[in-house]
């Protein structure tokens, strides 16, 4: 392979990374913004944060999600949302594991109401992890050819 076939095929990795975490995580906050206490309850469950923090944590993460899926989607500011999404992918394997070994029977909160949601397994920190790996390979690579980064990148070299 050549060196412009290797560049594209980093292109093509890099914009599957994007689309798959800016898909995941737009998805995974479209019923946490629209209904914040259902997901404070999830988030009460797992029984890690205090009970003051809960209501806030519910109210902010979500649209944290969005922005960083937003961002993800556009190319725009691409390592900082990747890093972000990394940050919040630690964080649910994190409470995920806390659950699993506090073998709390819940459900996972991620992308549904608590009647769709996922149950409580190692399946989804394989999941956690397999999207923190997308968004590390996000923060070290450079900007692909198809993110406004890139775009803003060249604009800058031919100025």
């Amino acid at each position: 392979m050549n060196g412009r076939a290797i560049l594209w095929a980093w292109d093509i990795a890099l914009v599957a990374a994007r689309a798959v975490l800016a898909v995941m995580f737009i998805w995974a906050c479209v019923h946490k913004i629209l209904d914040p206490g259902d997901f404070a309850l999830q988030v009460a469950t797992y029984q890690i944060l205090p009970l003051g923090l809960v209501n806030l944590q519910a109210i902010i993460l979500p649209w944290i999600e969005l922005v960083a899926g937003i961002l993800l989607v556009l190319g725009l500011w691409t390592r900082a949302a990747a890093l972000v999404t990394c940050g919040m992918n630690v964080m649910f394997i994190v409470a995920i594991a806390m659950a699993l070994a506090a073998e709390l029977q819940l459900q996972c909160g991620c992308f549904a109401s608590a009647d769709a949601g996922h149950e409580m397994s190692g399946g989804l920190i394989v999941r956690d992890a397999a999207l923190f790996a997308a968004g590390a390979l996000l923060v070290v690579r450079r900007p692909d050819r198809f993110t406004l980064d890139g775009w803003l990148a060249r604009r800058k070299a031919n100025a």
